[in-house]
């Protein structure tokens, strides 16, 4: 059995007695140099320092035998090394002891919910992940470069009036919170931040919508618009931890769209136009979604991560581009392909004749004046076909 016991910056002080009676009995405790030092002499075991790479080691604790002692941050099982064990060893094979945990702390320092407020780590992943268009969060930092770097972030992506306060050693004797704006933390030098801190991230403007307008994505003019990526999302019908590839990705909003739809929603952006490249990049860190992106396809394929779903929105008419979509497109998966012109209405019409599927047309109209009157100004139709992979 491995016993993870969770403890805060302020030791052995802050832990329950069944924590304390834990570690008391452990044979040996495993954890970080900085959890280990928080141990007092009242625990005898031997202490291991985890090894970089942590993986390995992780994989090779004996959980057949005497018990195993881990020390972790706070609670375990909140973006920690809990679920990690769980993951590798089964829950029977684990107990967790947690302890309050930062960003419980956090909220109570900031007077808010934690079930209003996301909870965000950049414990591993990168800091564009935490950049939002509004709402609050409680961000789990790295390092002391944390607070700066994603300061640096929302400031270039309009994002400068967000309030930032950075809590360092919560819990513990030396805690400590700065407040500011995401514009100051960007443009101040603090060197005497504290590597155990995380921030709390009220993101300003509030510009929250459940579909972002065109003019939210930098683009040449290649975008799918507004009422189009609606209903095109709608035929996509993201699910949780599902991953897109998104073929002549343009501007890749439909990727952002889909990132943005549901939890661990990833997305891989074909593009061969290297200007288009860049804008995909830009356009997923204005939203802190992670997008994929590589050049043009199907040349790219080989070696992406596969797909649960493939949305065509550019190159229909290069030969073999469909096919070689369907063809990596894994059994009960989807494939929508949009076309606005008609030779590309062509392929998804042959294309239709033999696999079948859903084929329709939209037809959008805008009203623009007219002399003294108002007129419809009719927008390119757009032709979908939507088929799933028996």
């Amino acid at each position: 059995m491995i016993v993870v016991v969770g403890i805060g910056a302020d030791g052995m002080a802050g832990l329950s007695e069944a924590s304390r009676s834990e570690l008391r009995r452990a044979t040996v405790i495993y954890g970080s140099r900085r959890q280990l030092d928080l141990l007092d002499d009242t625990v005898p075991a031997p202490r291991r320092q985890w090894p970089s790479p942590m993986l390995p080691a992780l994989q090779a604790l004996p959980v057949d035998g005497a018990d195993v002692h881990v020390v972790a941050s706070g609670d375990p099982l909140l973006h920690g090394i809990g679920g990690t064990l769980i993951r590798l060893h089964g829950a029977a094979k684990v107990r967790v002891l947690p302890h309050v945990s930062a960003v419980t702390l956090a909220c109570a320092r900031m007077g808010w919910n934690a079930h209003d407020t996301e909870v965000i780590s950049l414990v591993t992943a990168q800091p564009r992940t935490a950049v939002r268009r509004g709402g609050r969060a409680i961000v789990l930092s790295s390092d002391r470069s944390t607070p700066k770097a994603l300061a640096v972030l929302l400031n270039a992506h309009g994002r400068g009036d967000s309030e930032l306060s950075v809590l360092e050693q919560l819990g513990g004797p030396g805690e400590r919170r700065r407040d500011g704006t995401a514009r100051d933390w960007a443009t101040a030098t603090q060197d005497d931040i504290d590597d155990l801190n995380v921030i709390a991230v009220r993101y300003l403007p509030d510009e929250r919508v459940s579909s972002l307008p065109d003019d939210a994505f930098v683009h040449d003019g290649q975008i799918t618009k507004h009422g189009i990526r609606a209903v095109t999302l709608a035929a996509l019908a993201p699910r949780p931890g599902q991953r897109l590839w998104d073929v002549g990705a343009g501007s890749g909003s439909i990727g952002v769209e889909w990132c943005r739809s549901w939890p661990h929603c990833t997305a891989v952006a074909f593009e061969r136009d290297e200007r288009r490249r860049l804008n995909i990049g830009f356009n997923a860190a204005a939203s802190g979604v992670e997008i994929d992106v590589r050049a043009d396809a199907p040349g790219q394929f080989d070696g992406a991560p596969e797909p649960s779903v493939i949305f065509v929105g550019g190159g229909l008419t290069q030969p073999g581009l469909l096919d070689a979509c369907l063809d990596r497109l894994p059994t009960q998966g989807r494939l929508v392909a949009n076309a606005v012109t008609a030779e590309s209405e062509a392929v998804l019409a042959q294309a239709y004749s033999r696999h079948k599927g859903e084929l329709r047309r939209f037809q959008h109209y805008r009203a623009e004046p007219l002399g003294g009157f108002t007129g419809w100004r009719p927008q390119l139709p757009v032709t979908q076909w939507v088929v799933s992979k028996r």
